[in-house]
This record gives structure tokens, sequence and C-alpha cells, in this order.
């Protein structure tokens, strides 16, 4: 039974504060690992395990033990890659950060215009160098690489529509 069938769903069961920190901090360092700065790594991992996905400022310090300035850099970052979301506390100045299950989806697919940019440069690159030059096949094969890449993760992002609604239901 749910909310909406008039029955208040069940609180979440105590979580292990230890366990949940441990994860918090291994998930982080794998992040750094493929690249992700360290402290919006360790946010990241920290509201991707609340179970309400989102938390405030306050609350990212406490549990990280981290100052509101490390807290508001890492959101940043965060947010211009399309991880996290700002929201406004309902009658409050508070900021709530929120991470949703569709982040990884929309971060990707937040990189196509950066792509095309790409591409457009390197097509104005092959020009310029001329094709039949070293570089300018290096740069060839890399526009290709891109394209390529393009039209894959186009039909990718189609199938894991579909594989999400199959498996996680209608959002």
């Amino acid at each position: 039974m749910s909310a909406s069938d008039g029955v208040a769903p069940e609180p979440a069961p105590e979580r292990d504060r230890a366990a949940v920190s441990k994860f918090v901090e291994s998930f982080a360092a794998q992040l750094v690992e493929a690249g992700m700065p360290r402290m919006p790594a360790r946010v990241f991992a920290a509201l991707l395990s609340a179970d309400a996905g989102s938390l405030t400022s306050a609350e990212l310090g406490e549990q990280l033990r981290i100052s509101p300035a490390a807290v508001s850099g890492a959101v940043r970052y965060l947010a211009q890659a399309h991880m996290v979301s700002r929201e406004r506390e309902p009658g409050s100045r508070r900021e709530r950060y929120r991470v949703r299950g569709d982040q990884w989806y929309e971060a990707l697919t937040s990189r196509e215009p950066i792509i095309n940019r790409w591409a457009v440069a390197l097509r104005e690159g092959v020009s310029s160098l001329g094709p039949e030059t070293p570089a300018g096949r290096r740069m060839a094969e890399t526009l290709a690489f891109f394209e390529f890449i393009e039209g894959e993760v186009a039909q990718m992002m189609e199938r894991w529509r579909v594989h999400r609604e199959r498996t996680f239901g209608t959002r």
C-alpha cells in the first residue's frame, strides 16, 4: 500500500551511520579515480545515499564534516555537470540539493552540445590542416569517433528509456 491509497508508507529502517559513511567514502574514491574532484564526489555519494535523495548544505556539511564553502563549490560543480539540482525549501531561504534516479542519463545527454561543438572545431581543423596530412587524418578519425558516438548514445538512451520503464515503471 502507498500514501496514494490513503495509507502512510512505512518509515525507512534505521541505518548504520558508520556503514553509510564507509559507502560514501568508498564510492567517492571510485568517482575520484575516474576523474571527478574529491569534494563533488563526496557530496554526490552522500546525496545518492540519502533516502530522500536530497540534503541541505548544513546536512551535507555535518555528514561529511566539511565547510559550507566546500559544499557550495561541490554543488556548483555537480549542478554544472547536471548531476544534482537545487530546490528551495517551501517557506524558507534554504536550498536543498537533490539527486534523481535519472541523473546519469541527464549528465550524459547534456554532453551532446559539447560534443557537437568539438565536431565543428574538428571539421575546421581537418579543413585547415588538410585531410591528407597526418594531423588532418588524426583529426578526421577523432571527428568520425565523435559522430559514431553521437549516434550510438542516442540509440543507447532510447534502449535505456524502454528498459527503465520496464524495470522501474513510469515516473
